[in-house]
């Protein structure tokens, strides 16, 4: 296949997501995810886990259900996208880094490249969504921040002019598309946060923990075994910062658990009251209504806007 040329882009290969190759590659270069994560917007990756993959002290999880899910329906979203724009021709891109020698440390692994006469004139990502937060009007720049950045990044990378991002959200299998262009502002900030973590890297200046769920994932994965014999004394200044929060948690845990089964006594208590009565109300507002599905017997559904009575003179 012939090489797609892009201006600022130098082609690496095409190799399989998540395959070792594709791993070696990105291994001591920042893609358009891991700038999310370096900056702080990634759900799924934090600056430190990233840190200790990039460092080698742990090895990367393998596709997740909802990436996996991406994958499988790539293609169609690819086709879709093509129906819509016959313009232009969709094809499959691989893997890039920034032709400046000084910036061959940028990789980006664009979904699809946009072509017309055989020139490549945009990119295009593919995203799929279950529930469509964070994704506004068909043809803005309306997209989740964390995309946005991907998408920067991959537009800095390459030197093309726009990227089109197509995404398919929800049951109803909504089509939306979005059309981003460069932000050299953004670029410059993003490189600085990206060079200053591969520095990091190389002073093995370590991210401070923080409490994502892929920080304590990535500690659980860096200590696998367990020492009993082994005792760690807390000191004074860290019981300060970590007990009173711990504490509150507990207490926080153990009052959520006695709210839940006061409600569901009074839901109960409420429900038999009720007797053969579709709805309940307190003065005007109205509180609850029993509801059936499917012949079955009825429940309790509670307002989401309950009054607040003033209770003075009854017994609560």
């Amino acid at each position: 296949m012939t090489t797609l040329v892009t201006p600022t882009g130098r082609y690496l290969g095409r190799w399989a997501s998540g395959s070792p190759e594709w791993h070696a590659a990105r291994q001591h270069r920042i893609g358009g995810s891991d700038v999310a994560a370096i900056i702080g917007l990634s759900k799924w990756q934090s600056k430190y886990s990233l840190w200790c993959e990039k460092a080698g002290l742990i090895e990367p999880d393998p596709q997740n259900d909802q990436q996996s899910r991406g994958h499988f329906l790539e293609p169609g979203v690819a086709a879709w996208f093509a129906h819509e724009h016959p313009e232009f021709e969709v094809v499959e891109a691989g893997t890039y880094v920034h032709a400046d020698p000084d910036r061959d440390w940028q990789l980006t692994n664009p979904d699809r490249f946009l072509l017309q006469d055989g020139r490549v004139v945009g990119g295009l990502e593919i995203k799929t969504d279950a529930d469509g937060r964070g994704w506004g009007t068909s043809g803005t720049a309306e997209i989740p921040f964390h995309y946005l950045t991907q998408v920067r990044w991959y537009l800095d990378v390459t030197g093309l002019p726009w990227w089109k991002v197509a995404v398919v959200i929800g049951r109803g299998f909504d089509f939306r598309e979005y059309h981003i262009l460069p932000d050299e502002a953004d670029a410059e900030w993003m490189r600085r946060q990206a060079e200053e973590f591969l520095l990091s890297i190389a002073w093995d200046e370590m991210p401070p923990v923080d409490g994502h769920k892929a920080t304590v994932k990535a500690i659980r994965k860096r200590h696998p075994d367990i020492d009993n014999e082994l005792i760690y004394d807390i000191t004074d200044e860290q019981a300060a910062r970590w007990l009173p929060a711990l504490a509150e948690e507990k207490a926080a845990a153990a009052e959520a658990k006695s709210a839940k089964a006061r409600a569901e006594k009074a839901r109960a208590e409420l429900l038999d009251a009720m007797g053969l009565a579709g709805r309940a109300r307190f003065g005007l507002d109205n509180v609850a209504r029993r509801q059936a599905k499917g012949g079955g017997t009825p429940f309790l559904v509670v307002e989401s806007d309950l009054p607040t009575p003033e209770l003075q003179g009854v017994a609560a």
